[in-house]
């Protein structure tokens, strides 16, 4: 050592012993997310994931539910959903050790957790977004409905169209036969030479191969087949039953006996995915690409940025979402409905703007798209001329400078949501596969980001929860 140099430095001993006893309360600054989460978790009632657990049916006891829930709500709050990597980060990382209480619950257990308890997980969004409502963020003048599309589990190019299936099972059919009448020759040469000293069950790899592809793609094309058979039953059953009202009962056609009409049969290009058979097929607005993908709803309240109801489809198209999102929106805040309602030109249609009416909510809904650099038009003046449609009064409500106000705010209000969760969070892909665990999936990441508009708001222990 230079003992010319005379800086001086702090002390740095690495393998210092602590004298006294260390609270896990004071590693983090006070105002730290962790112990938001903490604070909010505990106020949560958790009964239903308590419930599920009997201490007499003996074994090693489980880890304390109010933990692994803070531990999943902070992995989904900073971007890690994994259960492989929260189990690092509960040696690795500060905050998960102090919401772990350093314990280190393996990746299985956080996985059997999640999936154990993911009903009652997503059931906890109703009462965080009370939680949100109580402290004030919630005020309902302006609700905007959007949708984006989220990858599913699975790889499009595990996808296959109904058509393709078709051919394929045939050409693995004929080289399934192919290969077992060779393999029956070869046995039936060993046999000669050699004697019986085969079982006889053995197949060649290649023809293990070809059989379970064989397998999956018959049980992909009879389940496409029964959803299709499925939906024409219920087509059938509506037109009967408009066939029975009096303005339909006319001879006019013969009636067509059930054992003449055409077995139903699923599109041409209808597609399954091998991996996620629920996932489906979808554009995303932002690439331009097709992905495997879900289609996930969020109604954005303007105040502050607050998920009021989350929901996730297997359809691309949004126009049948709008109805159910109200409902959702009036259960999720016991009967309160928002004062207006925008939603771009996907939710269109003029059935959902009489209901939107109807539930007394003032809807300003695109009935068009307009393309990039189209000139705005002239607000019109007059009034409103009596034979207008539906679709002409929303035309012309949007084009006045009350309504084009109103909508422009849209953008503004769930765009930056959409943002929040898969740039910010990094959160674009589902963990869970299947429609029913990806809507979990999806409200408790909803549940989260509301946890984080609390948060950044402060009003938490001001609210009195």
């Amino acid at each position: 050592m230079n003992m010319k140099n005379r800086a001086n430095f702090r002390p740095y001993r690495p393998d210092q012993q602590f004298l006294l006893p260390q609270r896990l309360d004071q590693w983090l600054p006070k105002d730290h997310l962790v112990y938001f989460v903490a604070d909010v978790v505990q106020n949560l009632d958790l009964s239903p994931i308590y419930d599920d657990y009997d201490s007499a049916a003996g074994g090693q006891p489980a880890y304390e539910p109010r933990m692994m829930v803070c531990l999943l709500f902070y992995a989904y709050c900073t971007g890690v959903p994994s259960s492989r990597r929260i189990e690092k980060l509960t040696h690795e990382s500060i905050p998960f050790r102090v919401l772990a209480a350093n314990q280190h619950p393996d990746h299985d257990t956080i996985s059997s957790f999640r999936k154990r308890h993911l009903e009652a997980l997503a059931g906890l969004f109703v009462q965080t977004l009370e939680l949100c409502s109580r402290a004030g963020l919630v005020k309902l003048g302006h609700v905007a409905l959007d949708g984006t599309k989220v990858k599913a589990n699975a790889s499009k190019h595990k996808a296959m169209s109904y058509e393709r299936m078709v051919k394929k099972q045939d050409e693995l059919d004929a080289e399934v036969r192919r290969l077992l009448a060779e393999a029956e020759a070869v046995d039936a040469e060993e046999d000669a030479r050699h004697g019986r000293g085969r079982r006889g069950d053995e197949l060649p790899e290649e023809l293990r191969r070809k059989q379970s592809r064989l397998d999956k793609i018959r049980q992909a094309r009879a389940a496409m087949e029964a959803e299709a058979l499925a939906k024409a039953q219920k087509e059938r059953a509506g037109r009967d039953e408009g066939a029975q009202s009096p303005e339909a009962c006319k001879d006019d056609a013969p009636e067509r006996r059930p054992e003449e009409a055409e077995p139903a049969k699923p599109q041409p290009t209808a597609q399954r995915n091998f991996t996620d058979p629920e996932s489906r097929i979808m554009r995303d607005g932002a690439t331009k690409s097709f992905e495997q993908a879900y289609n996930a709803q969020a109604a954005v309240d303007s105040a502050s940025q607050v998920i009021v109801a989350a929901d996730l489809t297997q359809e691309a198209n949004d126009k049948k979402q709008l109805e159910p999102m109200i409902e959702q929106m009036k259960s999720n805040l016991h009967g309160d409905k928002p004062a207006k309602l925008s939603a771009d030109a996907g939710y269109f249609s003029e059935e959902n703007v009489q209901r939107a009416s109807a539930q007394g909510i003032d809807p300003y809904i695109a009935a068009g798209r307009q393309k990039h650099g189209e000139p705005v038009r002239t607000p019109p003046r007059g009034r409103i001329p009596s034979g207008a449609t539906i679709k002409e009064r929303m035309q012309r409500k949007l084009h006045t400078i009350k309504g084009r106000c109103t909508y422009r705010k849209r953008k503004a209000i769930v765009e930056p949501v959409f943002g929040q969760i898969k740039q910010a969070r990094g959160f674009r892909r589902f963990l869970l596969r299947g429609l029913e665990k990806a809507r979990a999936e999806w409200r408790i990441i909803c549940l989260t980001h509301n946890l984080l508009k609390l948060f950044s708001s402060g009003r938490f222990r001001t609210a009195g929860a």
